[in-house]
């Protein structure tokens, strides 16, 4: 099993900027990618910003520019850096631990949520 542990999130003006961690621990498999996901009231579960296997990023379309993805490797923790938050950013905020054994299916792993909500 694999344990993930978030932490902040909360209220935001329009315009503020906030940061998410994530730590993992527990069975974290050799070959594995994090990220951040998000999930409005009414919609479905969303990427916000991931790493990819080979240690670049990617994020989704509504946030670059803005979101930066960090990762701190030897700490199995993952950041999200929210700058500029709209209102359209209010969700709850999952962490992602996605394992990829070399043999079989992968398995993802999801932090509690927080909930971050962008209002004035």
């Amino acid at each position: 099993q694999v344990q993930l542990v978030e932490s902040g999130g909360g209220l935001v003006q329009p315009g503020g900027s906030l940061g998410l961690s994530c730590a993992a621990s527990g069975n974290i498999g050799s070959r594995n990618v994090m990220g951040w996901y998000r999930q409005a009231p009414g919609k479905e579960r969303e990427l916000v910003a991931a790493f990819t296997l080979v240690g670049s990023t990617t994020l989704s379309n509504s946030v670059q520019g803005r979101f930066t993805i960090s990762r701190d490797n030897a700490k199995n923790t993952v950041y999200l850096q929210m700058n500029r938050l709209k209102s359209e950013d209010t969700a709850v905020y999952y962490c992602n631990l996605r394992n990829l054994p070399w043999r079989g299916a992968p398995v993802d792993y999801w932090g509690q949520g927080t909930q971050v909500t962008v209002s004035s």
